[in-house]
């Protein structure tokens, strides 16, 4: 597997585009996109797990449910959430980029982002959307990825390649997502495209097998979002076996989306709102992966932990507390603690106790901008990793006057 330059429009016979359409007052900032399969693709989908979910995931689970989609049209600062008309205004969204780019309205997947609770005046998108169609190439995914953006400060895309029965296949990929970070599903828009040819089926279960290990192990702020989508589209125009059942091709398609998957949930972690530092805590040694998962999850959505992050603090009771209120059966009494940066590693805690450690070491370790929290269970054999960031007086800044 190798990592390429590109995103969403990095596999074959993908187009993208994005523009300010004029949902978003700031005429600097892109607000709406599309991408588009030049034929039919299978697909699939994994959403927001909170019970208030936006408009667009209505219509967009009833537009795959048949396994298929060939194009997706997603906007930018207004969610289409909790209004009386959502559903109506994301069919009409659907309408729009069918006769904008020449598919069928069932084969669209709609995405919307942005502020919930305020009606979204489709006004904008339906003038513009033939301009975005003209607009759509293969180097359109820059442009697409930025105008998905709400709060995040950089554009998230990665691709990578892969063989498969000989073929070369291009897995690639943007997403949104810097505030309301919780899983499950952890908060952001994510589509992927791919010219492996690959039944839905096989689609589906690669996807949901990814996201429980990466997109769901990201926290930021402890909210889950009600906008959460992950979508995949495959139009087989890599040649390769088509893929119906879990064999050794399948395996290292999965791989791949993991790896993809990975990267981009690292980017989104620290991108967090106000971040300075990229959190990733490893748990090793548990008796359970699901004690694993909950630890390092626990760790990461600490707000204590958080900001003793952001001070360079090597508060390390703060991580052993958050341990210790974590569900599960597991002893505190067998864990190590260690901080880590490229700065070097310093053990903080053994069996459960303190030790002695070098404060300016730790110090230093904790001043880079990807900090690394190993927690050492010595019960068992299974690991996870989760990705966060630390709190900072900017997030209060950012969400304190969100709306207005």
């Amino acid at each position: 597997m190798t990592y390429i330059n590109g995103g969403v429009t990095a596999a074959k016979g993908f187009t993208a585009s994005g523009i300010h359409c004029g949902i978003r007052k700031n005429q600097t900032k892109k607000d709406l996109a599309m991408i588009k399969s030049d034929v039919r693709c299978n697909a699939a989908a994994v959403y927001t797990q909170n019970k208030v979910y936006g408009a667009p995931i209505t219509v967009t689970r009833e537009n795959i449910s048949d396994g298929f989609a060939q194009a997706v049209i997603v906007n930018s600062g207004n969610a289409n959430t909790c209004n009386a008309d959502g559903v109506e205004k994301a069919e009409m969204m659907c309408d729009i980029a069918a006769k904008a780019l020449g598919v069928d309205k069932t084969d669209i997947i709609v995405a919307s982002t942005g502020v919930i609770g305020m009606t979204l005046d489709v006004t904008p998108i339906a003038e513009s959307a033939d301009k975005l169609a003209s607009q759509m190439n293969p180097d359109g995914g820059t442009d697409a990825a930025e105008a998905i953006m709400t709060t995040d400060t950089i554009s998230k895309e990665v691709a990578v390649e892969i063989e498969l029965s000989g073929k070369t296949v291009t897995i690639g990929a943007c997403c949104k997502g810097s505030g309301m970070i919780h899983p499950n599903m952890a908060t952001m828009l994510c589509f992927i495209t791919t010219d492996c040819a690959i039944s839905s089926a096989m689609l589906q279960k690669a996807l949901s097998s990814v996201v429980k290990d990466t997109f769901n192990m990201i926290s930021v702020d402890g909210d889950t979002s009600t906008n959460d989508m992950v979508c995949i589209m495959a139009n087989g125009k890599a040649e390769n076996t088509v893929i119906t059942e879990e064999n050794a091709d399948y395996e290292n398609f999965r791989v791949a989306l993991f790896a993809l998957s990975v990267k981009l949930s690292r980017l989104i972690a620290g991108d967090g709102e106000g971040a300075q530092r990229l959190l990733e805590c490893k748990v090793t040694g548990a008796p359970a992966e699901k004690t694993a998962k909950d630890i390092a999850k626990s760790i990461i959505c600490s707000s204590l932990v958080k900001t003793a992050m952001f001070g360079s603090d090597a508060n390390w009771g703060r991580i052993l507390c958050a341990i210790g209120y974590t569900p599960g059966d597991f002893y505190v009494d067998c864990i190590d603690v260690y901080l880590s940066s490229r700065m070097g590693t310093v053990k903080v805690c053994e069996k459960g106790f303190g030790i002695e450690f070098s404060e300016d070491k730790a110090k230093e370790i904790l001043l880079e901008d990807e900090i690394n929290l190993l927690i050492e269970m010595n019960q068992g054999d299974y690991e996870a990793t989760a990705w966060g960031c630390d709190l900072t007086y900017d997030y209060v800044k950012i969400n304190g006057d969100y709306r207005t």
